[in-house]
């Protein structure tokens, strides 16, 4: 997944009226607005009520279900090696969101964990370093996420 790629699956969810928000490694570039490995996949925080409008929007862009674990996540696969990872998040009125987890809890978005970066010197909606941080616990982290989490901590500690 290339910064390119990004920024088309970005356009093509804004213009189906789906509000995205920048997650996983390339949430990590995207903070530190610069990219600083190789990326497999886009994570994207989706909100829960334009997620069918999501999918239609990227299935336009060659993009398929692959794995489908919802309400948790979707992943859809488009030839060319490319890959999305769309984590449905449910909104209340005041701005804060959950996204459910395998386990049957949830994961929980405070308004404020919603920040911008850039990817390629364009500014795009991610998950600020905090909700980062949150979300590389709770499981074994492979090489590329112990050099995420260190990029992070140096993020958060200046």
């Amino acid at each position: 997944m290339d910064a390119d790629e990004v920024h088309a699956v970005l356009d093509a969810l804004a213009l189906a009226g789906c509000r995205a928000w920048v997650a996983g490694g390339w949430g990590v570039d995207a903070l530190l607005g610069r990219q600083t490995r190789q990326h497999r996949d886009l994570d994207l925080a989706v909100d829960a009520t334009t997620e069918a409008a999501a999918l239609r929007a990227l299935a336009r862009r060659g993009y398929a279900v692959e794995t489908d674990w919802r309400p948790v996540r979707v992943e859809l696969a488009a030839p060319g090696g490319r890959w999305v990872d769309l984590h449905p998040v449910v909104f209340d009125e005041a701005g804060d969101g959950v996204q459910a987890d395998l386990d049957g809890g949830v994961f929980t978005y405070p308004a404020a964990c919603f920040v911008t970066g850039t990817v390629a010197g364009r500014p795009v909606g991610c998950l600020s370093v905090q909700q980062q941080l949150l979300f590389h616990t709770g499981y074994e982290p492979r090489e590329v996420d112990l050099a995420d989490l260190a990029l992070l901590r140096q993020l958060r500690d200046g």
